[in-house]
């Protein structure tokens, strides 16, 4: 959770140095190399049974879902596109998989939907507080657009990638852990490199048409950001979260990470002078209620921690 709520201040603040073409480019490379490294050093590099979903995962996950992402954050701030992107990515892959997979949805998972999409658009809906509780700011539609698209792509990315872990488990290639983990994020990611080299070269042409892309980032106050940003999120952050599914019940560990939104607000406000409103943050914590309920998450925490089977 912690690295999660770091790594989306720290794409925001990468992303007003250089653009989110460029932030993401250059972050996704820094993790895309740690990755390599310690997959075919320790885990099973490009091999394995179900790698073709992860691939198709990655682009969606990493491809679509980082480019709206990447975009949301320079029009939302870190705050409330993590709220967006966490919170309407659990509803989102309910949906995903109600229509794929034809899984029921109950009234217990329609009540916690409404839910989370009433807390978010409470955060949204106004009386924002500008840097260091200035100005009221309006929140860009376009914002939303991108949040929205942000949501999807991870809600997406998940299900396929879920689907092809289903598929590793049955071939008897999976066993789980922190090594397997970083192997199946480092061919996720590879698909989303390519996207993000894509994006990267055409925005570089837009601005200018004589040359493509720059070799080394525009500003050099964002490198550090652009390293933080490519370690903290889809290298340690990934993997300790894949060690945490394989050490404890599923919904403890996504109830956890549904509260990244509310771990970002310190961190926004140290970094960005983010001041949220109440209103603001009164719909932040019913949205993370909601996502964690319809993982099933608080039943699971509270039996898990009572000492119960669950």
């Amino acid at each position: 959770m912690v690295l999660f709520a770091t790594s989306a201040v720290t794409a925001r603040r990468s992303v007003a140095r250089l653009g989110p073409a460029s932030a993401n480019f250059w972050r996704i490379l820094v993790a895309t190399v740690a990755l390599a490294i310690f997959s075919h050093g320790w885990g099973q590099g490009l091999g394995g049974v179900g790698w073709g979903w992860f691939v198709v995962s990655g682009l969606v996950g990493y491809g679509v879902g980082d480019f709206g992402l990447f975009r949301a954050l320079p029009l939302l701030g870190a705050r409330l596109a993590a709220l967006m992107t966490q919170c309407l990515a659990a509803p989102l892959a309910a949906a995903i998989e109600w229509c794929w997979r034809g899984t029921t949805l109950g009234a217990g998972e329609l009540i916690a939907g409404t839910v989370i999409l009433s807390g978010v658009a409470l955060a949204l809906s106004g009386g924002e507080s500008g840097p260091a509780g200035g100005i009221p700011r309006r929140i860009p539609g376009w914002g939303i657009v991108f949040g929205v698209l942000a949501a999807a792509g991870q809600a997406g990315g998940a299900v396929l990638s879920r689907h092809g872990m289903h598929v590793a488990e049955t071939g008897g290639a999976m066993v789980g852990g922190y090594a397997n983990g970083l192997s199946v994020a480092y061919q996720r990611i590879l698909p989303g490199l390519a996207f993000g080299v894509v994006w990267w070269m055409l925005d570089s042409a837009r601005r200018s048409p004589f040359r493509i892309g720059k070799r080394i980032p525009s500003d050099r106050s964002a490198l550090p950001w652009v390293i933080a940003n490519g370690l903290v999120g889809p290298f340690l952050g990934v993997g300790f979260y894949q060690q945490a599914l394989h050490d404890l019940p599923t919904g403890v560990v996504l109830s956890i990470v549904a509260l990244t939104p509310l771990a970002v607000i310190p961190l926004s406000m140290a970094l960005e002078n983010d001041r949220p409103s109440r209103r603001s943050v009164l719909g932040g914590v019913i949205a993370v209620l909601g996502a964690a309920y319809l993982v099933g998450g608080i039943r699971t925490l509270a039996q898990w921690w009572s000492g119960s089977s669950p």
